[in-house]
């Protein structure tokens, strides 16, 4: 029994129960079904056959390939999140990897070009100041010859030098004149704008402004960005006086925030090229893009690098179009590191490995812990022989499980029933302005029924108990709740009773005697639907039910209508929520 002593199998269960068998043992409250083994159903199906004269023993039953292979599948199952044979990615559906690139605001930053890197060239201004044995606080312009005018000593070449090499160049200057007591301070103060072209396969091409120490990204992002149909991310080029000076990979950018900083001139063009050879990355990856390749190939780890897959992605599909006609594998991922990947390949990353535990959650009177690690297989039978309980405490009888698969069936049956009830009883058109007015309220009625109805929220209670005969012995699911109740002396009255309580139950008592107990029923009462709820999860007509401690007695409203068909559409809904709930809905 379940409250035995069980020492013996709680060490087992703590030392692993994982190695539990997949049969149930819990024979003394669970009634085993019969089952059919699959060597008879095998036998049976080969006797058919025989018997129906469909295939004669000479013919070659065997596989024409191993339909197991990597070749052929398994495909990513509908239990593992993604669609069972998903069809092939169309590659312009896609956004290209970097496609929110110019969302975030480049044109909005000018340079101020006093960055260590920028060279002095021709009209940028430096601000120049020495005291002590010569006097000097001006602010002089780089010349076309890429000199500065300082009186006294004459012009000093500074094209090219960075702000560091210039303040030591002035320096050593000055102090070729004035050889002691003269301290010198140089400050590049501003840069003179640049006019960029901005080409190709970008939104907006033209001409644009900006600084010689402003990024590629600066000037694309003034030409509203890349094309996200036809631009290259990866092969952007910038020319000056018909040579290429800088090639940008924007793709650097992105995964490491490398980019090429050329200094720009006025009349530099930057050109965006077509977009290159690509493959569609798709599945359970943290960037579902179109990847543009440099070349025609890459790796999977390089792919793998690119998407940044998900927790617990286990195979990879890779398919497309070779020489010799199309290709598909599905491949796991410690192998696809080294697969090569080729333009108009679409990868589709899965998590496609099973798990094999299970956690599972006990409430109410037991020892022991409350979340056990069961294997995938576990039956409740099994499992509930593990568990120790007060003897005298628990009421073994009254065993449920909560289990969310269930509550969604429940949510999604009361939601096709609240649709048929809009469907059936609104939109009917009116022949005369009486029945118009009583559509109307009825209209009404059903909406607000529809939208207090639609708030409910199923238990997603699993009936397990078979009466007298014990309980059934499923398999468990993972996050499955099981609910052994302690026992329980009270009759809950709800619903449409003058007084709700809760009362001593008493053997001997009826239905109608509690609720005499409770003021009798409210006007808005339907006598004719009273519900008795058991601690299991099973909800029947009090006409059918024996009352037992621990139960819950439902009193339904009527409902408010004269039009008896909506009235029993409405009382049947009802009685749906109530058992989905255990509660009386108020109208």
């Amino acid at each position: 029994m379940i409250n035995r002593d069980t020492s013996t199998l709680r060490a087992a269960l703590v030392a692993g129960l994982l190695l539990l068998p997949g049969l149930a043992s819990a024979q003394s409250f669970l009634q085993s079904s019969t089952t059919v083994q699959p060597q008879q159903q095998q036998s049976q199906g080969q006797s058919s056959a025989s018997q129906g004269g469909g295939q004669s023993s000479n013919v070659d039953a065997t596989p024409r390939a191993n339909w197991d292979s990597a070749n052929y599948g398994p495909v990513p199952n509908p239990d593992y999140g993604l669609k069972a044979n998903p069809p092939k990615t169309e590659m312009e559906e896609l956004s290209p990897f970097g496609a929110n690139l110019f969302e975030g605001g480049f044109r909005g930053t000018m340079a101020d070009g006093l960055n260590a890197d920028y060279q002095i060239k021709p009209g940028d201004q430096v601000t120049l100041r020495a005291w002590g044995a010569v006097e000097l606080d001006q602010t002089v312009p780089v010349d076309a010859q890429g000199n500065i005018y300082i009186p006294s000593i004459g012009p000093v070449p500074v094209q090219g030098m960075s702000s560091q090499q210039l303040d030591a160049q002035v320096r050593q200057a000055i102090k070729n004149v004035y050889p002691q007591d003269v301290e010198v301070y140089t400050n590049l103060q501003g840069v003179q704008p640049v006019g960029v072209f901005v080409t190709g396969y970008v939104e907006n091409p033209g001409r644009y402004a900006g600084t010689p120490s402003d990024s590629v990204l600066y000037f694309l992002d003034q030409a509203g960005g890349i094309d996200k149909s036809l631009g290259s991310y990866r092969q952007i080029r910038v020319e000056r006086d018909g040579r290429v000076v800088a090639n940008v990979d924007l793709y650097d950018f992105l995964l490491d925030g490398e980019i090429e900083r050329p200094q720009f001139k006025d009349g530099d063009t930057i050109v965006v090229e077509e977009r290159g050879p690509a493959i569609a990355v798709t599945g359970d990856v943290h960037r579902e893009y179109r990847y543009e390749l440099q070349g025609e190939q890459l790796t999977g780890s390089e792919v793998t690098r690119l998407a940044r897959l998900q927790s617990g992605v286990s195979h990879v599909l890779l398919r497309g179009d070779r020489a010799d006609g199309p290709f598909a594998e599905y491949i796991a991922l410690n192998d696809f590191g080294s697969q090569t990947v080729r333009s108009g390949d679409e990868v589709l990353f899965s998590s496609d490995q099973r798990e094999e535990t299970i956690v599972v959650e006990l409430e109410g009177s037991f020892y022991g812990p409350s979340r056990y690690a069961l294997p995938r297989n576990a039956r409740l039978g099994e499992f509930l022989d593990a568990i120790d309980v007060p003897k005298d405490m628990t009421s073994v009888r009254d065993i449920s499980i909560l289990r969310e698969s269930v509550a969604t069936q429940q949510e999604a049956a009361l939601e096709k029933s609240l649709q048929r009830l809009q469907t059936t009883y609104l939109g009917y058109p009116a022949r005369t302005a009486e029945e118009g007015k009583i559509q109307v309220q009825q209209a009404e009625l059903i909406e607000r029924f529809v939208q207090k109805a639609s708030k409910v929220e199923p238990s997603g209670q699993l009936v397990v108990a078979r009466g007298n005969s014990g309980i059934a012995d499923v398999r468990l699911q993972d996050g499955d709740v099981v609910k052994i109740p302690e026992t329980n002396d009270a009759i809950l009255l709800s619903g449409e009773v003058t007084m709700p309580q809760a009362v001593v139950y008493t053997p001997g008592m009826s239905v109608e005697d509690y609720i005499d107990q409770a003021g009798g029923f409210t006007p808005r009462a339907n006598d004719d639907k009273i519900l008795v709820a058991h601690r299991n999860g099973a909800v029947i007509p009090a006409d059918d039910a024996k009352l037992r401690a621990g139960d819950e007695i439902i009193v339904l409203p009527r409902a408010p209508t004269s039009n008896l068909e909506l009235a029993k559409s409405i009382t049947q809904i009802l009685y749906q929520v109530a058992v989905a709930t255990k509660v009386a809905l108020d109208l």
